[in-house]
């Protein structure tokens, strides 16, 4: 039979998945490592079950003992994965940004999560990594992980991330995107992929808060750079020893309000319900489109599942709360929830009756009318093809569009808002035209605008 013994035999060999609609207007492939399908839906089971098996091997974690670590919630995951399957108490320490999603998944798996304060030092002995250093001296047999400096962290993805990427490019990846937090995954799979094409280019997601950037590219740590930021998974206030600075190309920040945009049109354009910091990959590297050429191949890494953000950058309220979304409605958004989001039309040689066929087959209410060449050049209506039969009840099959048609719908940009539209949108003019992101057209009628409310 083809089982596995535990659930842990089940991390990796997670699928590369082709962008299409956000990475529209960049000029080569991009493809995302989705690491939501590992067990604990996130990337950071591969580096848990690292540290954790290496902690085992040289007895650092005995038996019976307690597992502790400091976590944003997916490392926190995995070594709860691992202490159900191997029996180990599990306290994290984490931090009072994180959402309660990920603190309330952490206590389902049976592990003690003590929240700490976000704005205050790391050497404060409040801070999460304070914490759990002190909880680990004080508890008998118990061992902190600590995946900042435990260098098994980028141990794993030197393993385990970057030989599954080069297999699944064929070795033709030139470009690797992912969010810097830890600096595991970056540092243990840009080493990897760097030995064996010393060319592909690593390219770290940061954010406005974080101190990553400044010190990549002077070499100062500047107190300064560090401010509070709400994005989660990327960004520090420290350098971990596992960010191998030296493997980094160049480090990139992302706005808190980019990140969560993307992550969003990510979920609405592409169907991946991702977390923050996958949001801030995605943005960043649109940031970066200019450097990219027709022959290259990017892939981006991602962290985890949007299932731990849904009372944040999923929730409306959240977003507008922090001005990430805007108030009123726009037509990009009523194009991103469309149901039928293809654009038909019909040619004005096409019979009364094809056209008919065609509305009661799609259920549309109105229709462009295109030329040979794709370009409208009319509109057709469900009333104004009603009263032609009606007038023409003998011979409506022989008659062609042209016949009915009207001047064609109005284009409207998509920044348009609701508001705006009541200038275009009339008893008389049902609907109106617009393009997306990459160029494509769609038709924006009354029932699209209800159904947005």
């Amino acid at each position: 039979m083809d089982v596995k013994n535990n659930i842990l035999e089940t991390i990796g060999n997670t699928p590369l998945v082709r962008l299409n609609k956000v990475t529209a207007g960049l000029p080569c492939p991009v493809y995302m490592k989705v690491e939501t399908f590992n067990p604990g839906h996130s990337i950071k089971d591969r580096m848990a079950l690292q540290m954790l098996n290496d902690a085992e091997a040289d007895g650092r974690l005995k038996p019976g003992g307690t597992i502790i670590e400091c976590t944003s919630g997916n490392t926190g995951m995995g070594l709860a994965l691992a202490a159900c399957v191997r029996g180990y108490r599990c306290i994290f320490t984490t931090s009072d940004k994180q959402s309660k999603e990920k603190i309330d998944i952490l206590k389902a798996h049976g592990a003690e999560v003590i929240v700490c304060p976000t704005n205050v030092t790391p050497e404060d002995p409040r801070s999460y990594y304070s914490v759990a250093r002190r909880l680990s001296e004080e508890i008998p047999n118990s061992y902190w992980f600590n995946q900042y400096d435990n260098l098994s962290n980028r141990k794993g993805h030197y393993l385990t991330t970057g030989p599954e990427i080069w297999k699944q490019t064929e070795g033709k990846i030139t470009h690797m995107v992912v969010g810097v937090g830890t600096g595991g995954t970056i540092s243990g799979t840009g080493k990897y992929l760097k030995e064996q094409n010393p060319d592909v280019q690593t390219w770290g997601i940061d954010t406005y808060g974080s101190v990553f950037k400044k010190y990549h590219e002077t070499g100062e740590f500047d107190e300064k750079e560090i401010y509070p930021y709400i994005t989660e998974g990327i960004g520090e206030d420290i350098l971990p020893k596992n960010v191998d600075f030296d493997v980094i190309d160049h480090f990139e920040k992302v706005t808190d309000k980019d990140g969560a945009v993307m992550a969003r049109r990510l979920a609405r354009e592409e169907g991946l319900l991702l977390g923050y910091s996958a949001g801030s990959a995605v943005a960043g590297l649109l940031q970066l489109k200019d450097k990219l050429t027709a022959d290259d191949i990017v892939v981006v890494v991602i962290h985890d599942h949007g299932s731990r953000y849904i009372g944040k950058i999923y929730n409306d309220d959240w977003m507008r709360e922090r001005g990430f979304l805007d108030a009123e409605l726009k037509v990009a958004d009523l194009i991103n929830q469309k149901a039928q989001r293809g654009f038909a039309g019909i040619q004005p040689t096409a019979t009364v009756k094809e056209a008919l066929q065609k509305m009661k087959e799609h259920e549309f209410s109105q229709m462009p009318v295109l030329n040979e060449d794709d370009e409208i050049v009319g509109a057709i209506t469900e009333t104004a093809v009603l009263s032609y039969l009606l007038e023409n009840p003998m011979s409506h099959s022989d008659h062609p569009v042209r016949n009915i048609m009207r001047e064609p719908f109005p284009e409207v940009k998509s920044d348009t808002t609701i508001t705006q539209l009541r200038h275009y949108i009339s008893k008389e003019n049902p609907a109106v035209v617009a393009k997306d992101r990459s160029g494509g057209r769609h038709l924006i009628a009354q029932y699209d605008i209800l159904q947005a409310f």
